[in-house]
Order: C-alpha cells, then sequence, then structure tokens
C-alpha cells in the first residue's frame, strides 16, 4: 500500500505465509471476516501471477507486486518475468526460499534463485536479515518504476521471512526523472525543420512514461504524421488525421526521416532500416540504456518523453510543411482500412477469422481493454482494432511468451472494473493457461474470452508448407474449449456460423462471468504476414 500497491497477485506456498497474513490484516480480520489492506488474488500457476503483475504495472504506471514460493514456484516465473524485461514493464517480483539455517543441507525447494534472475532484471537479491526486508522492498519498488522500468526480483529465505522485524517506512522516493539534454533536442529540431517527409513512431514507453498528452501537444504543433504501436495505441485517436498506421509500409517507404519513440528498434521496426536508400533515424528513449547501437542514428535523445515532446515543440514552435505528405498518407490509410471491409463482412464457410473483429470491433466501447494472447488469430487483431484511448492494448509484446491472457485479464479487470475487457486467444495460446479461468471465477472477474480456433498452430503451419511443402507438428484438434471455461464455474459458447457471432458475443458481454465464444474458423486462412498495411 505504501507504495500506491493494492494487490498482491500469488500462488500459495508455505515458504511466503507472512506475506499472505501480512496483505490479509492477520488472523483477527479473518476471523471477523473483513478486508485486509491489500486484495490478495491467487492462481494456479505462478506464471500467471507474474503476468497479472506486469500488467497492472503497464495498465496502472505503478510497479506490479507477485509472489512466489521457493524452487518451482519461482522457475515457473521466469518466463513472465523475462517477458517484463523485455517489455520495460515496472514489476516487483517476491521469490520464497529455502531457509538460511538449513541451507546447503538439502531444504525443499532450495536453489539459488537470484543467478537465474539477473538476466532478466534490473537487480535480482537475497536479503540475509530481517531488519533488511522492509529497506530491500522499498527499493524494489523505487528501481522497477525508475525508466527504464522493467522487474526486479527480491528472494528471502523462509526462516527470515518469517522474523518479525520493525520497520517505519520513509515517504517514498518516487522514480527517478532526467530530463533531455537541450542541445540534443535542438539537433533533432534541426533534422525535423530540414525534412520534407519525417514520419513520427510511438511506442509503448510513451504510455509508461505519461508523455501521451506531451506527445499530442507535440504532433498537433508540427502536423508531423504517426504510426503507433503497443500501448502507444490510442494516443492518438482513430479519426485523428495524423494517424497513419495503416499506411507504415508507405510511410517507412517514402520517409526522408523516421523519428522512433519509446520503443527499440528491433524486428518490429525493420531493426531500424526505414526505405532504400534507408532514410535519416532519431532514436529517442527515456534512459540512455535503451539507445540502438546496431544502427548509425542521425541524432537521439534519453529522458523523460514529456519533457522531451515538449522541449522539441518549443524548439519546432510551428506547423512543418509537411502537410500534403501526411495527407497522403492519411489517404492510404483510410484505402487500407476500406479494403478491409470485404473480410470483415465475410460471409465465408468455414468463417473468415476477420469476421470475428467485424462483429467485435462494433460492440467495443470507447474505454474497452483488449487483449491479444495469440499468433495468427491475434495478429488480425492488430490490423483491425484500433483503440480510442492509451494503454487500453494489451499484447504478449516483443518476447512474444504465450499465455499471457488470463492474467492480464485479471489485471484489466482488477484496473478498470467498470471497462469491457476482452481477451482474444489463440487456440495455441489457449492450451498454456485456460486452467486459470478458475482463478477469473473465484475471483469474480468476468472477462469475455474470443477463441479463434482454427485447429492448429496457423502461424508455424503456413510459413513450413511454404518452405517444405508439408507442414508436421502443426495441428491441434477442433476442441470445445467453451465447455473447459464451463466446467471451470463460467460459461461459453461455440459458433461455427458467421451469422452467430454477433449474437454470440452479446450473450457474453451480458453474462457478467467469465465467457468464452469458441469460433471455429477456416484454417487455410492465413494472416498475411508482409504487411499491415498499404
Amino acid at each position: 500500500m505504501h507504495h500506491g500497491v493494492t494487490t498482491l497477485f500469488t500462488l500459495s506456498g508455505a515458504h511466503i505465509f507472512p506475506l499472505y497474513d501480512a496483505a490479509v490484516g492477520g488472523v483477527s480480520s479473518v476471523q471477523a471476516g473483513t478486508a485486509g489492506p491489500m486484495r490478495l488474488v491467487d492462481v494456479r500457476h505462478e506464471q500467471t501471477a507474474v503476468f497479472a503483475a506486469e500488467a497492472t504495472g503497464k495498465l496502472t504506471r505503478v510497479p506490479g507486486f507477485a509472489a512466489v514460493t521457493a524452487g518451482p514456484g519461482v522457475t515457473n516465473a521466469i518466463s513472465a518475468v523475462a517477458g517484463a524485461w523485455v517489455n520495460g514493464s515496472p514489476l516487483v517480483l517476491v521469490g520464497g526460499r529455502a531457509p538460511d539455517g538449513r541451507w546447503g543441507s538439502g531444504a525443499l525447494q532450495e536453489i539459488d534463485h537470484p543467478p537465474l534472475l539477473a538476466p532478466v532484471t534490473k537487480s535480482s537479491s537475497t536479503v540475509h536479515d530481517a531488519s533488511g526486508v522492509g529497506p530491500a522492498i522499498d527499493d524494489a519498488f523505487r528501481v522497477a518504476g525508475s525508466a527504464h522500468r522493467g522487474p526486479v526480483f527480491v528472494d528471502i529465505p523462509m526462516d527470515i521471512l518469517f522474523t518479525p522485524a520493525p520497520y517505519a517506512a520513509p515517504d517514498p522516493l518516487g522514480p527517478q526523472v532526467t530530463r533531455p539534454d537541450e542541445e540534443d533536442l535542438d539537433r533533432i529540431a534541426g533534422l525535423l525543420r530540414r525534412a520534407e517527409r519525417p514520419v513520427l513512431v510511438l511506442g509503448s514507453d510513451v504510455w509508461a512514461d505519461g508523455a501521451e498528452a506531451a506527445a499530442r501537444t507535440f504532433v498537433d504543433v508540427t502536423g508531423v504524421p504517426v504510426i503507433a504501436n503497443g500501448m502507444a495505441r490510442g494516443v492518438l485517436p482513430p479519426d485523428h488525421p495524423l494517424l497513419v498506421t495503416r499506411a507504415r509500409g508507405a510511410a517507412f517507404a517514402g520517409a526522408d526521416l523516421v523519428i522512433v519513440v519509446g520503443t527499440p528498434l528491433d524486428f518490429r521496426l525493420g531493426y531500424g532500416r526505414f526505405g532504400d536508400p534507408p532514410a535519416p533515424v532519431v532514436h529517442i528513449v527515456d534512459s540512455p540504456g535503451q539507445l540502438a547501437s546496431h544502427v548509425d542514428l542521425a541524432a537521439s535523445a534519453a529522458g523523460d518523453l514529456s519533457a522531451t515532446f515538449l522541449g522539441l515543440a518549443r524548439h519546432v514552435p510551428d506547423a512543418l510543411p509537411v502537410a500534403d505528405w501526411a495527407a497522403g498518407l492519411r489517404e492510404r490509410a483510410l484505402a487500407a482500412i476500406a479494403a478491409d471491409a470485404a473480410d470483415l463482412a465475410s460471409d465465408a464457410d468455414p468463417i473468415h477469422p476477420a469476421r470475428i473483429y467485424g462483429e467485435l470491433m462494433r460492440r467495443l466501447a470507447d474505454d474497452a481493454v483488449v487483449i491479444g494472447d495469440g499468433g495468427d488469430f491475434v495478429s488480425f487483431a492488430g490490423r483491425y482494432v484500433e483503440p480510442r484511448q492509451p494503454g487500453h492494448w494489451l499484447d504478449p509484446g516483443p518476447y512474444g511468451c504465450l499465455g499471457t491472457g488470463p492474467g492480464y485479464a485479471m489485471a484489466a479487470r482488477l484496473a478498470h472494473p467498470s471497462s469491457q475487457v476482452v481477451l482474444l486467444l489463440g487456440d495455441g495460446a489457449a492450451g498454456f493457461s485456460l486452467m486459470d479461468v478458475d482463478s477469473l471465477v473465484r475471483h469474480d472477474l468476468p472477462v469475455v474470452i474470443v477463441v479463434g480456433n482454427n485447429s492448429g498452430w496457423n502461424l508455424e503451419r503456413h510459413p513450413m508448407r511454404f518452405l517444405y511443402g508439408y507442414d508436421v507438428a502443426a495441428d491441434l484438434r477442433p476442441t470445445a474449449y467453451d465447455d473447459v471455461v464451463k466446467a471451470l464455474g463460467g460459461a461459453g459458447e461455440t459458433v461455427t456460423r458467421p451469422g452467430d457471432i454477433g449474437a454470440a458475443l452479446d450473450r457474453a458481454f451480458a453474462s457478467g462471468v467469465p465467457y468464452l465464444v469458441n469460433v471455429m474458423t477456416d484454417p487455410d486462412v492465413a494472416y498475411p504476414r508482409s504487411t499491415t498495411g498499404v
């Protein structure tokens, strides 16, 4: 609570019982049936607890909090921690540990965790003194929430955690903030003033840094066309005249300056090569360690992103002469959107995956939180679903770890209790974590779950056919995942005809329980991986 945390995500284990006792307020609170100071959400697999904590950090911009027991509890969590590391998500994970007093003698689940977590955390350490637990946790939240954000792991031996120790928590220091260098901003402004066809790419850290309003100010002042990805989707609403995400191919091919803010120059952005010959690239990040080292940058800046956008707006106080360029890209983006209409309304049987999104989008409220967990089916979501608000789109990110969905959905329902929460699952991804629908049911967290069920790993099936002329290890059964959800206490139905999708979604939104709509789609329809637009 001291750091703004209201929920602890966990899976029960004796090594961390004192954390539960603190979360619920002790035995007197339990006997009286009163709520403790912190909500305790227990799950069926440790990675779900960490995914939920990660998503809490993403959605609220306050570090999420998870605790797992020793040994396999910690190792089960590592993939989720790695995802948070790659995503730059603020997260504090406490791990139980075999007791110091028995260390080396073969205690239950005895293993040295910090070396396993060190490569995928900002800090990974063990506390060996009860008086050091409080300061270590305070420091963990400060480090996790400071740019560049990320996970912090604190390992506490069982005998240390069970030892009472007084601690008066100081006022939180808050995250450390670094202002960008004015000379860097002046250099970037000079490149902008000379550019005829600039493009601005906004990434997730624009949201994480609380810079969405400053980004809009900069865009409105300069008139630079924008491509948004990750949690920056929604910084500009879908009808904004400068949003050209669906024309990204043409934008990158024709740009003479590309400014990338708040996201790495990784495979999603062609590793920082735009056009042929490649356009000059400016990389703007929240901390120096995030600057691309594999690209010859024309300029760069590191520091608070709000201050960076507002500083650039001061250096470039008037609209740039790029209106025709921006308008041309917007026309291409609108043409790409219009070209989708046939697929979104398709009456094909078997069902075209796009028809699901045609039905879903007309039912989404402006504040809906949409979560993607899957490969081929969720790629369609990235193409068609355009959030109207930033911070309302969640996906596994560049690490691509499947199984995020139920944990992300838990966090979304808690962070936005009055909003629609929609989890889009590929049938392959469903196999990783669908058991945690049980957790959604037990904690009364209603979510609409839509499975695009093509009975296989389509993201691998079609490329393998292209390469070899056949596929192996890519087939799944046409499983009735809705029956799984019903068995876990939720509800759902299977849809096999395109005309039935809309009514099924209406029943799901009205149900008030975790409800899975299992849509059987055409396995021969694959997402076109070469482009996201024109």
